[in-house]
């Protein structure tokens, strides 16, 4: 692992640096552009889909050639949950891989002096020991239901060690946990169990409906991260890391989907029954990252997740109820 150097601290210093956060749309990219304007930045260049497709290379290279941003943040990606993996799976790897060999070599070629790369907890063995330390990368199969895309995400990660190596230039990778916040994705079929547990309480509230019925025993272990979180550390990542490893970004804290389950309910305010169907599937029994590395290194995550729920439904009220 690279020594965390301390050679780009500036980044907070100058709140007139240009930054490029790819992807300002979704669920991390719209948390990094609040943490940033929160913070007082005020040059931001971001792009929509329809006005820069980051798959095209003639098309991001002229973008940079013209804006010539100091800073990137990529946060776009191709993403969706299991159904969608399995149905396209080219798209996957092939839109992240250009999106990523896109953006990172453009951004070498242009002179920016620090390169963010996100990723997802989906890079690990699917029998990764846990908690999941960064080193387990690469050592075991990849859970095949999301191969294509842990396969791009690692590339990336291996992409910004590449042009570290060869080149001394700063590009780091961050790869968090399961997210979950503003702008998340609360679609009935792919939205990941937290959204879905949201939007299925709500509807059964706003129904009268007596009872909610649930996947599965409710046993497995999961970690959330509030996606604010996130951007917290992304930050603090851009400020104070300039390693060649990949860093994990987790809560550190392990949530039985059960307890999660009854906490949705209580937030939501559904007064029916949470009825298990056992019958079903469970999934993995535990997927929890290990964050020491970046606890060492002084971030700490701030958002527990009662109020970082709380937070999610507010908006999920304002701006999904009724769409």
């Amino acid at each position: 692992m690279g020594d965390p150097t301390h050679d780009s601290s500036d980044f907070l210093t100058d709140k007139s640096a240009k930054i490029f956060v790819a992807g300002h749309r979704g669920l991390v990219g719209s948390a990094i552009v609040r943490k940033l304007q929160s913070l007082g930045f005020t040059n931001l260049v971001l792009r929509s889909r329809s006005e820069l497709d980051l798959t095209r290379q003639f098309h991001v290279d002229s973008f940079f050639a013209a804006e010539k941003p100091r800073f990137v943040i990529l946060a776009a990606a191709k993403v969706g949950g299991i159904h969608a993996n399995n149905t396209y799976p080219a798209d996957f790897i092939a839109l992240n891989l250009q999106i990523q060999t896109n953006v990172i070599d453009s951004s070498f070629r242009h002179g920016v002096k620090k390169f963010l790369f996100l990723g997802s907890s989906c890079i690990y063995p699917k029998l990764a020991p846990q908690p999941i330390p960064e080193n387990a990368l690469l050592t075991g199969p990849l859970e095949p239901t999301n191969e294509w895309y842990a396969i791009a995400k690692i590339a990336g990660i291996k992409m910004c060690q590449a042009y570290r190596i060869q080149y001394s230039w700063d590009a780091i990778s961050g790869m968090p946990t399961n997210l979950y916040g503003r702008n998340d994705n609360f679609h009935p079929e792919n939205s990941h169990v937290l959204p879905a547990l949201m939007r299925r309480f709500h509807e059964a509230k706003v129904n009268n409906a007596k009872q909610v019925v649930v996947w599965g025993t409710g046993s497995p272990l999961r970690e959330f991260l509030h996606v604010d979180d996130l951007a917290d550390a992304v930050v603090f990542l851009m400020d104070k890391y300039s390693g060649l490893e990949h860093l994990n970004v987790g809560s550190g804290k392990e949530v039985t989907i059960k307890d999660l389950a009854e906490l949705v309910k209580e937030v939501v305010g559904f007064e029916g029954d949470l009825v298990w169907d056992t019958s079903k599937p469970d999934g993995t029994p535990r997927k929890l990252m290990d964050n020491s590395k970046l606890l060492g290194l002084g971030w700490t995550p701030k958002i527990s997740l009662k109020d970082g729920l709380v937070d999610t439904y507010k908006w999920y009220v304002e701006n999904v109820v009724g769409q």
